[in-house]
């Protein structure tokens, strides 16, 4: 039996969100000049950092350990880059995906325009706004254990943050088909089980040397090893409307985390599904979101969304509950159910005037709605 660790691990989280003008709300290209604003506007707290279309920015939260100190994180974020973008006659939103069209512009960076040359349409058409999520390890073999064991886990976080039903200004009919753009590069998606360090190491490096990657940064599997911090990086999720929702998929991810280090020091071998079925549960997961039904881990076939999600809580809640997180976690999840996910919320809006303007105007007041409390 591996020694275990006891302490809280830390977590923090990326949002990649949408540039928009805030008279039209039509994508705005101002990503790289945003990014250079943020030493002179965050304070160092945080941090934004461009991506690869000039529509959308990183921001960057520090670490936290609470969930309340997590909401707190994100709307501040939020908040920041809205700020600043204000001063080019913008905002930001919560948009996985420009629902209306969109062609949008490589930052005009070196690797960034090495990468629009060497991946052609998929580049060109890529503006997709994800989450990530990053959860303190204490070594690279506990991470490499972790993600062997939430790797079956991953479909049911992506169709909880569900928000990106409408693509150049139709509904795709997918719940998140930002997740359908993302797989488009290759070595985006769910990964095999490792086993150790080496196995993992050992396919990033021959990944590598096929060149199709240009660098380790586009190793872009739903959950890795970060490259850059002790951590394990989650990256399954859509960017969720509202803070509330970002939070708790991130609360979830740590609880997950913690959950399988704590199974692999006490020798709990971990389901070996394989990738060809992981991509089958992703799909229905990207399809459905929790409006219908998922794909249940304990069976590999469709059960009602609700009950696949009430599974998860159920792997999760001892976690959940000694951080005296379970309360906030079981409430969010359950107005998500119950009609408040991004995907149904987006539809909702369209269905009033049949107008994509009115999908980014209530998207807009999401993001910045800050009325939920921990513990309300």
């Amino acid at each position: 039996m591996r020694p275990q660790h006891t302490s809280i691990r830390t977590f923090g989280v990326e949002e990649e969100l949408l540039l928009v003008d805030a008279a039209s709300l039509s994508p705005l290209p101002v990503g790289e000049w945003l990014a250079e604003r943020s030493p002179h506007t965050t304070g160092g707290e945080h941090e934004f950092t461009t991506e690869l279309q000039q529509e959308q920015v990183e921001v960057v939260s520090p670490p936290q350990t609470t969930l309340a100190e997590q909401v707190e994180a994100i709307r501040t974020g939020r908040a920041l880059a809205d700020k600043a973008v204000a001063e080019a006659g913008g905002r930001i939103v919560a948009l996985p995906a420009a629902p209306g069209p969109v062609r949008p512009h490589v930052v005009p960076k070196e690797r960034l325009e090495r990468v629009r040359d060497h991946f052609g349409l998929t580049a060109l058409e890529t503006l997709t706004c994800g989450f990530h999520v990053h959860v303190q390890v204490h070594s690279r073999e506990e991470g490499v254990a972790i993600i062997d064991r939430i790797r079956v886990w991953l479909p049911t976080l992506l169709a909880l943050s569900a928000n990106s039903p409408f693509w150049g200004g139709a509904d795709s009919k997918f719940a998140s088909y930002r997740y359908q753009v993302w797989t488009r590069w290759p070595t985006a998606g769910p990964t095999e089980f490792f086993d150790s360090v080496e196995a993992y190491d050992r396919l990033r490096s021959l990944l590598l040397a096929t060149c199709v990657p240009l660098d380790v940064a586009m190793i872009h599997f739903d959950a890795r090893l970060s490259a850059k911090h002790p951590t394990v990086e989650v990256r399954v999720a859509d960017v969720c409307l509202k803070s509330e929702q970002a939070a708790v998929i991130a609360a979830l991810v740590r609880a997950l985390a913690e959950t399988a280090a704590r199974q692999w020091h006490a020798g709990v071998a971990p389901d070996p599904v394989s990738v060809p079925l992981l991509r089958a549960w992703s799909w229905w997961a990207s399809f459905h979101g929790v409006d219908s039904e998922l794909i249940d881990p304990a069976t590999g076939t469709p059960a009602a969304a609700r009950d696949v999600v009430q599974r998860l809580l159920e792997h999760v809640r001892p976690v959940l509950v000694e951080q005296g997180e379970n309360g906030d976690v079981e409430s969010v999840v359950a107005e998500i159910l119950s009609g408040a996910s991004g995907a149904r919320r987006q539809r909702e809006a369209y269905a009033r005037h049949e107008e994509i303007y009115d999908v980014t105007a209530d998207a807009l007041v999401a993001t910045h709605d800050n009325a939920w409390t921990p513990g309300g």
